[in-house]
């Protein structure tokens, strides 16, 4: 059996490549020659002719692919060409969007911080009044979390102590898609990432922060120790990614002030290095059975209609 393994071209950081050989191996001991291809090799080519023809890629479809990139349209043209894809165009790009994340969420009654999305404003103009910000007050009140709809390991998150601070923070982001979230005090500086492959959690880690950083990602400091999820985190994390139609992610959650879980964001193609460093838990192993199950059940569905 042989599969693609899609990244990024034009990413060539230790934190990327480092994954990427983690799958190959995992898909070696799955029996699977995981080849590495970039969205600037596999380009969209969009005529009549019906075929795959790639310039310096193989034209020989492989069985499936495994998408570790946020190029939606390549993935969603490489669906459309019959290839099974995991995970699935739309759900990497409802995950990579976290306005979306949160709309269908909310829609299947998922516990999260009160979010107000920012309206949307053009490239060349940017937002010529601030009086939407009242409502955002009014509603989320201070402190108050900003987040890009579009950002990677907490990078892209911000907290607002004031008016004046949250319209320099606007003007700062602005024409970007934005959102505004309350700010949950009970889960300052910590939370649990959850990583889902199927329908079970693999593997789980308690992040925390020992400065006054109000996030817990690793990348930005944080601390990491194993963690014995709850039946009702177990419970949550799985439904998230049932809703967003994910084979594997990570799903971060957060202390409510009764204890309970709130979920603050699901990661569609989430790093697990530092979760195996953590619990010595090989998520590329799971990911790889996951996909070998569900390939099988399809054929066999397939050979039953047949």
């Amino acid at each position: 059996m042989t599969a693609w393994l899609i990244t990024n071209g034009f990413l060539h950081t230790h934190k990327f490549s480092e994954i990427n050989v983690w799958l190959v191996e995992a898909a070696k001991k799955a029996g699977i020659e995981l080849i590495i291809k970039t969205n600037g090799e596999v380009l969209v080519h969009l005529d009549s002719d019906n075929t795959m023809e790639y310039k310096e890629v193989d034209t020989e479809k492989p069985d499936f692919v495994l998408f570790w990139d946020k190029d939606v349209r390549l993935a969603e043209y490489l669906e459309l060409k019959g290839l099974p894809v995991f995970n699935s165009s739309r759900s990497i790009a409802v995950c990579d969007d976290k306005s979306l994340t949160h709309l269908y969420l909310q829609q299947s009654g998922i516990k999260m911080p009160k979010t107000i999305l920012a309206p949307m404003t053009f490239s060349n103009i940017g937002y010529t009044n601030m009086e939407f910000l009242e409502q955002v007050i009014e509603e989320l009140s201070f402190p108050m979390v900003v987040k890009e709809c579009f950002g990677s390991f907490g990078q892209q998150v911000y907290m607002v102590h004031n008016k004046n601070e949250l319209e320099e923070k606007v003007k700062e982001v602005q024409p970007k898609s934005m959102l505004f979230q309350e700010f949950i005090e009970t889960s300052k500086g910590k939370d649990i990432r959850l990583q889902v492959v199927g329908e079970q959690v693999v593997a789980s880690m308690y992040r925390y922060s020992d400065t006054d950083d109000f996030r817990a990602n690793i990348t930005n400091g944080g601390k990491m120790r194993p963690y014995e999820p709850t039946k009702e985190q177990i419970d949550l994390a799985v439904r998230c990614c049932k809703i967003l139609g994910l084979d594997f992610a990570g799903v971060d959650i957060l202390f409510g002030d009764k204890n309970e879980p709130i979920v603050c964001e699901v990661n569609s193609n989430a790093h697990f290095k530092n979760i195996y460093d953590c619990t010595g838990v090989n998520v590329a192993d799971y990911i790889m059975e996951h996909i070998l199950k569900k390939l099988d059940s399809t054929l066999t569905l397939t050979d039953r209609k047949s």
